[in-house]
């Protein structure tokens, strides 16, 4: 019977490792193509390098054979035509192929800008009598820069797509099934399976420590659970049973027996994987300015260039004799209609976009943000809606001791007990007590201690007893201490309670502290809100953006939160489940008006990272986020959104800028080009002129994307301010009243 269930097992694990390679194959895949674009990259650059060390060594006057040889004319047509070959072939290739379908692109732009240069070049070398001057260096230096561009983008796009492994890894590889309904104490009832093994009705035994390996109902023994992960919630929660857990979980300090509710594979993590998946599958990137142009544009080129030929071939020396004193009507047109297609070569068009987003994402790791690619940058620029997750991105995401009350702020109350203790006892002794446990809160108290520089003591050996979800007691020097709960201390001696809850910290975590029956003092324990939290929200408003609060924590803590950083109370969500927030991000997103920002730290927030149109992760955060995000703000700090959003304002600033330049040129110098003034003035632009004037205007493309690092200094000053001397204190600070 246990065989031919083992075998089951076996064939469900088989189908499950089968999905696992998928997930490999994918990353294979991507890294294989980022080597292939890397190696295509790095030879075009490499000719470009050879190429330019011709041209120096011609104007230092070095003499050697080779280096003569170098810089040749047979050698730079080589060259050139190696480049349109070889790391340039994919990319002319699709631009003709967009061309015939008749959805031209700027690998087609690309694509006759070289083609265009390397012909007309060739026709100068062929045939000197034309007096053509050569400039192959022209498709050579366009390919590299284009294909930097690309490899950019590409290698973006791969690091924005996320593997899930970062997600996968939460959950444990096995699991403790019990072969039988034996006692969960008896070791040896239990076997060690796949969790992906599980069938509905089986029973785990999860330790202390041990991830939850599977959905499922507790049916025995009693713990704290860790479901930060995916509730937003910091402090853990008390298991019974009855209750559910979800498998990746972190069981703190009891052991459980738990019914599994779902079959392996079929989790709850399992469902947020699934939700990333379909975010990004449906997600597609947004296409570049000049993309968006570069179709209308070929096709005005190109109709221009034909123009040109048609004009000066059939007519223009009918009208204009005295232009044949450049030689035949056919040569002047042939050499007319080139130039109109080498001066439109959009080599500024093709550096517009990507110069810009090189120095935008470069000048952003500077500062500590992780921005993944140009399509980013361009829709961050766009945001008017962002949602905020709670624990970890608002607030610090750990519990922290902010404040202990004794009895010695209640001196005027007449109590049994003459023995009164201070702040840096209470916290001593609970400390002691907390030492053997693994609960958030408890490491909050030791930390707080640490902090505070309290003596060290220890409990006392074989008398620290803990029960999870209510607290632990031991003693420590003949003392009896427990720590916990108001319940929990009363049950271990306390008969009195002189303390009363104040206003002021009704949200916060209390901690009741208990010392040889009498009630000792509180220590009060929140998960701090970030300093510049406030500034930032209060910013974002002032900018016309709509803020939202999505958390899973309970409503006190949810609503707390937002009245402080000045969230309205009607864009607060709370309770709310991951799936949840992925559905509240697609509603955001219905109404197109609506660009929509997701800023969160943790798995349970992946789903909605990956469902809005831009999803940042707080740098602190767990891998999961990080993955799926578009921006992480990897200094873990709430402010540096403001910048991310400033330097994607100012990238696009500048992409737009070039851009009119790019184009601009090109509505001055193409009417040039076509011999508008060869009849008034007989100038006339040569294909080398107008490949140099491309040049000029390649260079004044770049210059303007590098003055971007001045720009957004300056701008960053204006808006941000103060905010940007903020220093998050990521360490569990001392009590306010110990300092």
């Amino acid at each position: 019977m246990h065989q031919i269930e083992y075998r089951n097992l076996f064939y469900v694990n088989s189908k499950k490792e089968s999905a696992f390679q998928v997930f490999q194959k994918k990353v294979e895949e991507k890294h294989k193509q980022l080597k292939e674009s890397g190696r295509g990259l790095a030879v075009s650059w490499a000719l470009c390098a050879v190429c330019l060390f011709g041209h120096v060594s011609h104007f230092i006057g070095a003499k050697a054979w080779w280096i003569h040889a170098m810089h040749s004319t047979s050698f730079h047509l080589s060259l050139s035509l190696f480049t349109l070959l070889v790391p340039g072939r994919q990319l002319i290739i699709d631009g003709l192929k967009s061309l015939i379908r008749g959805t031209p692109n700027m690998n087609t732009l690309v694509g006759l800008g070289a083609i265009s240069s390397f012909t007309v070049s060739s026709f100068a070398a062929l045939i000197p009598k034309l007096g053509w001057k050569v400039f192959f260096e022209e498709p050579i230096m366009l390919i590299a820069f284009v294909l930097l561009g690309r490899n950019l983008e590409q290698r973006a796009k791969i690091k924005a797509t996320s593997d899930m492994t970062g997600l996968l890894s939460v959950l444990p590889p096995k699991a403790r099934l019990l072969v039988d309904d034996g006692d969960v104490e008896k070791s040896t009832s239990t076997v060690d399976v796949p969790c992906d093994s599980l069938s509905v009705g089986d029973k785990i035994v999860v330790l202390p420590g041990d991830r939850v390996p599977a959905d499922g109902i507790v049916t025995a023994g009693r713990s704290s659970v860790d479901e930060s992960s995916f509730t937003g919630e910091p402090l853990p929660v008390t298991k019974l049973p009855g209750a559910e857990v979800s498998a990746g979980s972190i069981n703190l300090n009891g052991a459980l027996t738990v019914e599994v509710q779902r079959p392996g594979g079929e989790t709850f993590m399992g469902d947020i994987v699934r939700l990333v998946e379909e975010a990004q599958s449906r997600e597609a990137p947004v296409q570049r300015l000049a993309d968006k142009v570069a179709g209308h544009f070929t096709y005005g080129v190109m109709a221009i260039s034909a123009a040109t030929f048609m004009f000066w071939s059939v007519f223009g020396a009918r009208v204009l004799p005295a232009t044949l004193q450049h030689g035949s009507a056919m040569s002047l047109a042939l050499q007319l209609s080139c130039s109109v297609l080498v001066v439109a070569c959009p080599c500024a068009l093709g550096l517009a976009t990507p110069t810009a987003v090189l120095v935008g994402t470069s000048l952003g790791a500077t500062r500590g943000l992780l921005l993944r690619g140009g399509s980013i940058l361009e829709k961050f620029s766009a945001v008017n809606t962002i949602v905020f997750d709670k624990t970890g991105t608002l607030t610090i995401g750990k519990p922290v001791v902010t404040k202990i009350v004794t009895k010695e702020e209640y001196s005027d109350l007449q109590l049994n007990s003459n023995e009164k203790w201070s702040e840096v006892d209470v916290l001593k002794l609970a400390a002691a007590v907390e030492s053997n446990t693994i609960h958030p809160i408890g490491k909050a108290i030791r930390e707080a201690a640490r902090v505070a520089k309290c003596p060290n003591v220890k409990a006392d050996d074989g008398t620290y007893m803990e029960e999870p979800g209510s607290g632990a007691v031991a003693s420590i020097g003949k003392k009896m201490v427990s720590v916990g709960t108001l319940e929990w201390v009363r049950r271990n001696g306390v008969t009195e309670n002189p303390f009363v809850e104040t206003e002021e910290f009704k949200n916060q975590s209390v901690v009741y502290v208990g010392i040889d029956g009498v009630l000792a003092g509180l220590i009060y324990v929140e998960d701090q809100i970030r300093e510049d939290a406030a500034h930032v929200v209060q910013s974002l408003t002032s900018q016309g953006i709509k803020v939202y609060l999505l958390s899973g924590d309970k409503k006190s803590s949810a609503e707390y939160v937002a009245s402080v950083v000045g969230i309205p109370q009607e864009q607060v969500l709370y309770g709310v489940k991951p799936d949840e927030k992925s559905k509240f991000i697609s509603r955001l997103q219905k109404d197109n008006r609506n660009v929509v920002s997701m800023v969160g730290d943790g798995i349970n927030d992946a789903a909605a990272l990956a469902e809005s149109h831009i999803g940042v992760a707080i740098g602190g955060g767990v891998g999961a986020a990080s993955e799926v995000a578009s921006i992480v703000l990897m200094g873990n700090k709430i402010s540096q959104l403001i910048d991310a959003l400033e330097l994607s304002r100012q990238t696009m600033k500048t992409v737009k800028q070039n851009l009119w330049w790019a184009f601009g040129y090109n509505i001055v110098g193409i009417p040039i080009a076509a011999g508008t003034l060869l009849p008034l003035t007989g100038l006339m632009l040569t294909p080398s002129i107008a490949g140099a004037l491309m040049g000029l205007s390649s260079i004044g493309v770049m210059t303007n994307s590098l003055l971007l690092r001045l720009r957004f200094t300056s701008q960053q000053k204006k808006i941000i301010g103060p905010s940007s001397s903020y220093v998050v204190q990521e360490d569990i600070e001392a009590p306010k009243t110990l300092t």
